[in-house]
């Protein structure tokens, strides 16, 4: 589930990036962008949860390490490109 999640939170970004650039009204684009994001993330610690309540500690000890890094990462770039049209918005009134 947490792909179909990503997934839905990237395009919706690329949406958000391209309304701006047409000059339409992105901010439904943005708020979806960041809600999926969100989504994502609470996915993906319901799949670790699973495997703690199996004790499925190889699986634990394969994928959260490098998944905590990736996660960490693509949070913080999802949330730098959807308020991206905001920050620039604002740069071009002064």
């Amino acid at each position: 589930m947490w792909i179909i999640f990503g997934a839905i939170a990237v395009v919706a970004t690329l949406i958000n990036l391209y309304m701006y650039t047409v000059g339409k009204d992105y901010k439904l684009a943005m708020a979806i962008g960041l809600s999926f994001t969100a989504l994502t993330l609470c996915s993906e610690y319901s799949l670790v949860s699973q495997w703690v309540n199996v004790e499925d500690w190889a699986a634990l000890l394969d994928v959260v390490p490098s998944m905590e890094r990736a996660l960490w990462f693509l949070t913080i770039v999802s949330i730098l490109l959807n308020i991206a049209p905001i920050l620039l918005e604002g740069k071009g009134k002064k």
